[in-house]
């Protein structure tokens, strides 16, 4: 072979690399991610694990004999999460819709994704253990050394499948066949394996991340309307009938939640120390590390409860400076949304900022016992090495759709144009 061949096949073959590089992480501007996104969410895991590490330590030292048994781990899935950010940051994200694995050439990374997860909620009730769950529910499965949960790998499938489907559907979604019984259906899936694992907070927020979608997608607002308080009366009757059975779960919860000190060595033992944690607080704290409340008194202050020890260390400053925070997150990934160059980016950027947005305030909600205690974890505090690894992974898609944002002065050239 001459070596001008050589050359050539050499540089074939970098060109081969480089156009599956640029394929992968290529798209956006380099660079123009949103600087303030990326800095909300780097203040919300510096001062989660922080805080974390505060309020589980009694804990920890009790269970384990080591103080920082939980912050360490949650060190380290912070760190991988950090790692998968940068990751999905670079990664574009139009390869979820476009990308189509060796073995699966008819399907994109979308499809495979929904159905996988599918798989994984169905092994969970098989062969899943109970390490952290309720009443017997199996919410966790073993995958070697790995401990997973699949209802949270759950949100973000449900996210990325839903906008690949909706963006192919267009003007379809505003049919009812369509915009609402096809996703209704889709969602059903999931919700029907979640609800077998007893997970009511999974529900929840799932539900919410698919309505959020259903409606940003195009589906029939009136339609919606009529479908949505057929479900929401459903759902109330429900709750009513079982407040009135006797000995039921939710008769307990809801009793718990209206007289949180009527039973404190009860079922309001948890919400009732909650309350006293949060109050004790006062304007700036007991200071860093100096809580009483989790010194055993309220349960969970790793994962669900530990805002009401931020509340009780930190203060009322200190708990609305991050609340703050939470807010802007919140405000600039819609913003991202809004700004989006395709309909695919909008909706990844809208379920997942609903996700993180509406998980926070719905825990705020329950440690503050404005609503029934749900069991839902505060996004970036709560221990949970799945919880918190998709979130950054979320995060990170965040970032990357962030890079193919429109700008005033662009979107204007562009509608220019069009004209």
């Amino acid at each position: 072979m001459s070596a001008s061949a050589k050359t050539v096949k050499k540089t074939n073959k970098k060109s081969k690399t480089g156009g599956l590089f640029r394929t992968l992480f290529g798209g956006g501007r380099n660079g123009d991610m949103s600087l303030s996104f990326f800095a909300y969410v780097m203040i919300l895991l510096v001062v989660g694990l922080v805080m974390m590490s505060s309020a589980s330590y009694a804990w920890a030292y009790s269970e384990f004999g080591d103080g920082l048994y939980y912050a360490k781990n949650q060190a380290l899935n912070a760190g991988v999460g950090f790692v998968a950010m940068i990751f999905f940051m670079k990664f574009d994200y139009h390869n979820f819709k476009q990308l189509k694995l060796p073995l699966f050439k008819k399907f994109n990374i979308a499809g495979i994704f929904y159905v996988a997860v599918a798989i994984l909620l169905i092994a969970v009730l098989l062969i899943g253990n109970t390490e952290g769950g309720e009443m017997g529910a199996k919410r966790w499965i073993d995958i070697g050394p790995f401990n997973l949960q699949p209802s949270e790998v759950a949100k973000l499938a449900l996210i990325v499948f839903f906008a690949y489907s909706m963006e192919k559907d267009g003007a379809k979604m505003n049919t009812f066949k369509t915009g609402i019984m096809k996703y209704a259906v889709l969602l059903g899936v999931y919700v029907l394996l979640i609800a077998l694992e007893k997970h009511i907070s999974g529900i929840i927020l799932i539900g919410t991340i698919a309505i959020a979608m259903i409606l940003c997608g195009g589906a029939n607002k009136r339609q919606f309307v009529v479908l949505g308080t057929i479900a929401v009366s459903a759902a109330v009757g429900f709750i009513f009938w079982q407040y009135n059975t006797p000995g039921s779960y939710v008769q307990a919860r809801i009793n718990a939640w209206l007289h949180p000190f009527e039973d404190v060595l009860g079922d309001s033992w948890q919400t009732a120390n909650s309350l006293i944690a949060i109050g004790s607080g006062g304007l700036f704290g007991l200071g860093l590390g100096n809580s009483r409340q989790k010194y055993l008194y309220l349960p969970e202050t790793k994962n669900d409860f530990v805002f009401p020890i931020v509340c009780e260390e930190i203060g009322f400053v200190g708990a609305l400076a991050i609340i703050i925070v939470f807010f802007l997150l919140v405000i600039e990934g819609y913003s991202i949304a809004v700004r989006c160059k395709d309909r695919f980016g909008m909706l990844l950027a809208v379920g997942i900022t609903t996700q993180i947005g509406i998980q926070t305030v719905l825990n705020l909600a329950v440690v503050s016992n404005l609503i029934p205690n749900t069991g839902i974890s505060l996004p970036f505090f709560s221990y949970g090495g799945t919880a918190l690894i998709m979130q950054l992974v979320e995060m990170g898609i965040m970032l990357n759709i962030s890079q193919h944002r429109y700008y005033p002065a662009e979107k204007k050239t562009a509608e220019t144009n069009k004209e």
